[in-house]
């Protein structure tokens, strides 16, 4: 029989780690959503690309001076299976994901948690329910993604082994920092869970970021770090014909208060490639 993903880690961290280390190790899973392209009869829960359903009131996202933001993708909250997750994402409505990928501009402009100017360069938008929606078209100059139905489904997923809690609670783990790299499946869409990044840990970035970028060696960075969680992370995706850089990925996190209060405004954005 097939290991479910959570047996898995934790047979990973038994066979590498001493018993104390691996129940520490383990205590740091978190609950996530896998998003996979939809067949058969899954229930689709959102997409990638398409056109977007916006309120008649709200206008296309645009970073003023450089453009408008490209359609990413959106969520039905009701379709989610939040429960199983461990951050409060809204129980109805819709999450829908913008980022500037350079179509208007050649690439010229960048989107970087350590630049507050280039942060309208990313936004989430959240529709609640029951507000009347139409399909927008995309603005001049902007290509809409291939739309790609996603299914959900709950897996287990581990820190990266440069994530501030691992960084906190254990030395250096080479040979078990190779094993879990081993393990990983790489990057993937994500909803909730930890970040999966293509190099160091995001949550570090983001909240160097939210700090005014201060020296990398400023200790507030670590504590501030911990205080951010994934809310989504958006893969290279052939199917979507998405290419985030050198086959990287988006990342968007938020606050946990920041998202029992549904202020979706106050997320932070940032991405990582090969």
């Amino acid at each position: 029989m097939t290991q479910s993903p959570a047996d898995a880690l934790h047979t990973l961290a038994r066979e590498h780690l001493p018993e104390h280390l691996a129940e520490r190790w383990t205590g740091l899973l978190r609950p996530g959503l896998r998003l996979e392209k939809a067949a058969g009869t899954g229930p689709a829960v959102g997409r990638l690309g398409g056109l977007p359903e916006l309120p008649e009131a709200e206008e296309w996202p645009v970073w003023e001076g450089h453009g408008p933001l490209s359609f990413v993708a959106s969520f039905d909250c009701a379709r989610l299976p939040s429960a199983a997750l461990d951050i409060a994402l809204p129980a109805d409505g819709t999450l829908a994901f913008f980022y500037f990928d350079g179509q208007v501009d050649g690439g010229w402009a960048v989107v970087t948690p350590d630049e507050p100017g280039t942060w309208a360069g990313a936004r989430v938008l959240y529709v609640p329910a029951g507000v009347a929606v139409a399909e927008r078209a995309a603005p001049e100059g902007l290509r809409p993604y291939t739309e790609v139905a996603l299914t959900a489904s709950p897996e287990a997923t581990a820190p990266c082994l440069w994530h501030p809690a691992v960084q906190r609670e254990f030395a250096p783990m080479p040979d078990f920092q190779q094993a879990v790299s081993d393990h990983a499946g790489g990057t993937e869409h994500r909803i909730g869970g930890h970040a999966d990044p293509v190099q160091n840990d995001v949550e570090t970035e983001v909240a160097r970021g939210a700090l005014g970028s201060p020296p990398w060696t400023d200790p507030r960075i670590k504590d501030e770090a911990l205080r951010w969680v994934l809310l989504a992370q958006i893969d290279t995706d052939d199917d979507a014909d998405m290419m985030w850089g050198d086959c990287g990925a988006l990342y968007w996190l938020i606050r946990p208060e920041d998202l029992a209060e549904r202020r979706f405004d106050r997320a932070m954005f940032t991405w990582q490639c090969c």
